[in-house]
C-alpha cells in the first residue's frame, strides 16, 4: 500500500470548529464540529460499515458494477441512497460510496451538535449556521489550486460537495480532468454525478460536455470542471478568489 499525504485537507479549515479524524479500515474521515465527536463518529462508521459490507457478501454485483444496479426496498438505507444516486448519474453504485459515508455520518452526528463537516477522500457533507468556504484542489501544478474557493451560505445546507479528479488521487476515473467538483443536496448524488461527469473529461474541449452532463443529473445544483488552464462552471456554484 502506498501512502498518498491527504494534502487537499489543508483546503478545508475552520477557527471556530473544533477538527479530528476517525480510521476505520479504509474510512478515513475528517470532520469538523462544534466539540470532539471522534467515539460518536467511529461507532457511525462501524454501523455503515457493516452495513454495506453485509450487503455485498450477499450482493457482489454491488460492488464490481460500472453501471446502476437495483436493490430492493428492504435494502438498507445507505445501499438505497447509493444506488439511487448511481441511477441519477448512470454510474455504479460503488461512485458513491464516499459521498454516502460522509453524510449518513454527518447526519447521524448533528444530534450532538448544530454544526457538522465531515469530508471523506475530498468528498464532503456540510451543515452550518455561517457562511463557509471550501477551497478547491486541483493538483499541485494547477494554476487554480490555492487560488479559488466555494462559497457556501447556510441557507442551502445541509449539502454535499464532492470532488473527482482523473489526475489526482486514486479513485477511479475513466478521465483527465484536474478536478470536477459538484453541488448537491444529496452528498452521495454529488458524488456520484463527479464521477460521471470526471469521466468525460480528457481534454480542455470535453469541459463543455461535461458541464453539458450536469445539466442533466436531475437534483445535481451545480459543477465546476478544471482541465489544465482551463475552468468552467455550471448552475448554482458560487466561487470567489481566496
Amino acid at each position: 500500500m502506498i501512502f498518498e499525504p491527504r494534502t487537499y485537507r489543508q483546503q478545508l479549515s475552520s477557527q471556530d470548529l473544533i477538527s479530528f479524524t476517525v480510521i476505520e479500515k479504509e474510512t478515513d474521515l475528517l470532520i469538523l464540529a462544534n466539540r470532539n465527536l471522534k467515539d460518536q463518529a467511529l461507532e457511525l462508521v462501524k454501523k455503515y460499515r457493516l452495513e454495506l459490507e453485509t450487503y455485498i457478501a450477499q450482493n457482489p454485483i454491488f460492488q464490481s458494477s460500472l453501471a446502476p444496479v437495483k436493490v430492493s426496498f428492504f435494502s438498507p438505507k445507505i445501499v438505497k441512497e447509493m444506488a439511487k444516486a448511481g441511477e441519477a448519474a448512470k454510474v455504479g453504485p460503488m461512485a458513491a460510496v464516499a459521498g454516502a459515508v460522509a453524510e449518513f455520518v454527518g447526519r447521524g452526528l448533528l444530534k450532538y451538535s448544530q454544526e457538522i463537516i465531515v469530508e471523506n477522500g475530498g468528498d464532503i457533507f456540510m451543515r452550518s449556521e455561517v457562511t463557509r468556504r471550501i477551497g478547491v484542489f486541483a493538483g499541485v501544478h494547477s494554476p487554480f489550486t490555492h487560488k479559488i474557493a466555494i462559497e457556501i451560505d447556510p441557507s442551502d445546507m445541509p449539502l454535499g460537495v464532492c470532488t473527482s479528479a482523473g489526475t489526482v488521487g486514486h479513485s477511479l476515473s475513466f478521465g483527465k480532468a484536474d478536478a470536477v467538483v459538484t453541488i448537491a443536496k444529496s452528498t452521495a448524488l454529488a458524488d456520484a454525478a463527479a464521477t460521471a461527469i470526471g469521466n468525460l473529461v480528457k481534454t480542455v474541449q470535453d469541459i463543455e460536455k461535461g458541464l453539458e452532463l450536469a445539466t442533466r443529473i436531475r437534483g445535481l445544483k451545480g459543477a465546476l470542471i478544471i482541465k489544465d488552464d482551463q475552468l468552467g462552471v455550471r448552475g448554482k456554484m458560487r466561487i470567489v478568489k481566496t
